[in-house]
């Protein structure tokens, strides 16, 4: 096999636990102007086609602000902000209802592509739109007028959701409608926002023009929890991106996950298949908000089997773990911890306790190859650690023949095997000449 065809059925393989998660799921998409205006926006559709052909249902939701910018501009009216929230006039507001009708339409276009050759061939999307958003006006804040300018008073989503059962994607503008019979000019962000609340949607998708929320050294931080995005929030808001770029996606995507959507997700515009690759791969390619981490430590059950032995099997082939059958593993499943992500293990480590000298051996100690430059090492020997002091134990060992600085750097010192509990004593191999460290746990 060529090395080209190994990594498509590799890629193909590893996606398979997402396309069996994310089958059936509703996800809300906020597809802003920013990214309808890019040379890469027919590549952002033609993945949008790829979620529907895997039984993903969806909503999106577009945004037009740089487009009714330049319409207002070329019509010579001004921009007026008040609270950073657009004044939308009656004149204001026939070119932001013609470039909202154009966009729509152009969209709506893109999905109904099928050219032979291109991801769009047998896609045949049915896309629906329609009022299905009631709107009320902003009204009038310290003395300014929004006229226009409106907010989001119910979503009806019991028709959105007959649309998206009966096989629909539904595009929602940001044009909404009034009992009265008027309309007005919505914030895509608090619309895209409540539609995954109300919808009780899996996920929240914002496409920004950075590939996330950014760390210090501008690499997209792959994980936060809401507390740990405010921050992050507020320091775009201090550095003035208020209008623009990635803080209305945050802010959005925030107060998503603190309403109960699970995940809501930040990717670039300008990557192409960066929303395709942040899906359907384990470490993603942008930035994801969880209510909770989607990687957590527990104790392993008899099903993690598999998994456990797929983790220690190139480590026991290294000679760097002592090889376990998969009987010997079934007995002893009890004893283990586990890293899981996304349902795939990428850590583990044994507690095996000899209560006579109340002492403890950590044992198996395996990350995955992929996840060795985290902390997840010491999120196992913190839970290790837990676990033999609530049985009791003094002391905590090792055996190891790689890892011997790890350990010491932890408080782990070097003993002799007449340290060991003398159970431990009579299986010690002299021919692997393992390094015996222990710590104390009082």
């Amino acid at each position: 096999m060529r090395n080209t065809d190994a990594a498509l059925v590799k890629a193909f393989r590893q996606s398979s636990p997402y396309v069996n998660l994310h089958r059936g799921s509703t996800f809300v998409v906020m597809l802003g102007g920013e990214a309808i205006d890019q040379d890469n926006f027919p590549n952002i559709i033609s993945d949008i086609a790829l979620l529907t052909s895997l039984g993903i249902r969806l909503v999106i939701v577009f945004g037009a602000r740089p487009q009714i910018d330049k319409g207002l501009a070329e019509a010579k009216l001004d921009n007026v902000f008040h609270k950073h929230t657009r004044v939308t006039d009656e004149h204001s507001f026939r070119i932001i209802k013609d470039v909202c009708g154009g966009l729509q339409m152009d969209i709506m276009a893109r999905l109904s592509m099928g050219l032979i050759n291109t991801p769009m061939q047998n896609a045949r999307i049915n896309v629906v739109t329609g009022n299905f958003v009631t709107a009320q006006p902003l009204g009038i804040d310290d003395g300014v007028d929004y006229q226009h300018s409106g907010r989001v008073r119910r979503i009806h989503t019991d028709t959105i959701n007959h649309q998206l059962v009966n096989g629909a994607t539904v595009l929602i503008s940001p044009i909404g409608f009034s009992v009265t019979g008027e309309s007005f000019n919505l914030s895509s962000e608090e619309l895209a926002r409540r539609l995954a609340i109300e919808l009780k949607a899996t996920k929240l998708i914002g496409f920004c023009s950075q590939p996330g929320v950014l760390d210090e050294d501008d690499n997209a931080i792959p994980e936060l929890l809401p507390e740990q995005a405010e921050e992050h929030l507020q320091r775009l808001m201090a550095e003035g991106d208020t209008l623009s770029g990635t803080a209305r996606y945050l802010r959005a995507a925030i107060a998503s996950c603190r309403a109960g959507v699970p995940r809501s997700h930040l990717v670039s515009y300008k990557e192409d298949g960066a929303l395709i690759q942040e899906l359907f791969t384990r470490d993603g390619l942008g930035t994801q908000l969880v209510s909770q981490s989607a990687e957590q430590a527990r104790q392993a059950r008899i099903d993690d089997i598999g998994g456990i032995l797929d983790l220690i099997r190139p480590l026991e082939e290294e000679g760097v773990l002592v090889r376990r059958s998969r009987e010997q593993l079934e007995m002893e499943v009890d004893q283990f911890t586990i890293i899981e992500k996304d349902g795939a293990i990428i850590g583990c480590a044994a507690l095996y306790p000899f209560p006579e000298e109340a002492m403890a051996e950590m044992a198996c100690v395996a990350i995955h190859p992929d996840y060795r430059r985290g902390s997840r090492g010491d999120m196992l020997l913190y839970k290790v650690e837990e676990q033999a002091k609530k049985r009791g134990m003094s002391r905590l060992f090792i055996l190891t023949t790689r890892s011997i600085h790890w350990f010491r750097e932890r408080g782990f010192e070097p003993v002799d095997v007449s340290a060991l509990p003398m159970g431990k004593q009579a299986l010690y191999n002299y021919q692997r000449r393992s390094k015996i460290m222990m710590k104390d746990l009082i």
